[in-house]
């Protein structure tokens, strides 16, 4: 489990197959074999490090699903460590699953803010709201409003300064991961799932008179 707040820009080092080694500094800290890093919002394994990079493997289906195939050596990742269980969750609860991939439709600058507008999948924007989180490549986002077929978000200075958010250009491909909990609601709202129930919230500790 992740929250969203990139802790590091990474540097692709080298693409070998399936194979990321990425260059980086603090995410390195504590890290062992086996471990989970967030990479451009992905949850994926440490197959390896050394002092100054990691190595993760990457499945076929998750190189052709998110942004990750696209990766040459030079470029900059966003980075997370797990959650620590009691830690701090500065920005929404991110699994680093991804659910799929958008484009960035709009830059604009207003101030010391930037405004950008993605296009989504139809099967995405039914689980994007005014005000709710969103993970655009690992990082946390409010959405500020939304259309049928987009959506958009207000990156501060200090969130372009810290992620690779600012060098996404119109067309690029970012990784979305809608909010958890829409998803969970949206489910309990299908016929087949019997909706919120009285009997469904009694069973998960909830008294109803």
């Amino acid at each position: 489990m992740f929250t969203g707040i990139v802790q590091e820009v990474g540097v692709v080092s080298a693409v070998t197959g399936r194979k990321l080694v990425i260059a980086a500094d603090k995410a390195i800290a504590g890290l062992e074999p086996g471990g989970s890093i967030a990479v451009n919002g992905i949850c994926l394994t440490v197959t390896g490090f050394d002092s100054r990079t990691f190595t993760v493997e990457v499945m076929p289906e998750t190189l052709q699903l998110t942004n990750l195939g696209a990766l040459r050596p030079g470029d900059g990742v966003n980075l997370e460590r797990p959650l620590a269980l009691g830690g701090e969750v500065g920005g929404h609860l991110v699994q680093g699953h991804i659910d799929g991939t958008g484009r960035v439709a709009a830059v604009t600058i207003e101030g010391e803010a930037v405004r950008m507008r993605f296009t989504a999948p139809a099967a995405l924007m039914r689980y994007i709201v005014d005000k709710g989180f969103i993970a655009v490549d690992g990082v946390s986002l409010t959405v500020t409003d939304r259309d049928a077929g987009s959506f958009g978000v207000s990156i501060v200075g200090f969130t372009r300064q810290n992620t690779i958010l600012a060098s996404r250009k119109i067309g690029d491909t970012v990784n979305l991961e809608v909010d958890i909990v829409g998803k969970y609601v949206a489910s309990l709202g299908q016929p087949e799932s019997g909706g919120l129930t009285a009997a469904f919230l009694e069973e998960h500790g909830f008294a109803v008179n």
